[in-house]
């Protein structure tokens, strides 16, 4: 495993997962409770999240080849994807319904908040390219980082303000909308690329 591509994904699956953004929410959640509970509340939301990340990242390609998805269309996918998120990240947005009335509250932190569809796409697309033990490290790390400072919300919050968390959030939602942009424009030029070629090949096949 490449230690250099480890830590760039670890930054890129962190940047995805954004718990900066989780935090208020996950405060407003865990409001009113002991600091016992609410470390139980993150330990129960990082479990189920890496289950739902590990999960995508050993089986997602196998789904891609069920629903017949080419690797360069599901980048454009998601590229669209990681868009919308920096649109409700730098904008203030919520272009997605989150109904925190069903269920446990703290599995709405779990999914969709963290490990949402960018998530998974993330997972998914760089799955294909280093590798799943690669993944499943760099995967491993962005989720212990974002479990330290769910456990520690309170603190941070205190430390940091409601104010600087906003600010980062956004800074967040840019590089996201960047890390979307190249998506789009990197699987539409594999896209017609590779239907260019079939074309050609089938023009030849023809005229022989």
């Amino acid at each position: 495993m490449d230690p250099s591509a480890i830590i760039t994904l670890s930054i890129s699956l962190f940047l995805i997962l954004d718990p900066f953004a989780s935090v208020p929410m996950f405060i407003n959640i865990t409001n009113g409770l002991d600091n016992r509970t609410i470390k139980i509340y993150a330990d129960k939301a990082i479990v189920v999240a890496a289950i739902l990340l590990f999960m995508f990242i050993l089986i997602g390609d196998k789904l891609m080849d069920i629903f017949g998805v080419t690797m360069d269309s599901f980048r454009v996918a998601g590229g669209i994807i990681f868009l919308m998120m920096a649109v409700e990240l730098v904008f203030g947005l919520k272009l997605s319904k989150i109904d925190d009335q069903k269920g446990a509250k703290w599995a709405i932190i779990a999914s969709p908040i963290l490990t949402g569809p960018g998530v998974i796409t993330t997972a998914i697309l760089i799955s294909s390219k280093y590798g799943i033990a690669t993944v499943m490290v760099a995967s491993t790390i962005a989720l212990v980082t974002t479990w330290v400072i769910l456990r520690e919300s309170n603190l941070i919050m205190r430390l940091v303000g409601e104010q600087a968390l906003s600010i980062l959030t956004k800074i967040i939602g840019l590089f996201i909308a960047a890390m979307g942009v190249e998506s789009i424009f990197s699987g539409s030029l594999g896209w017609f690329d590779s239907h260019m070629a079939a074309e050609a090949i089938m023009q030849m096949l023809m005229l022989v």
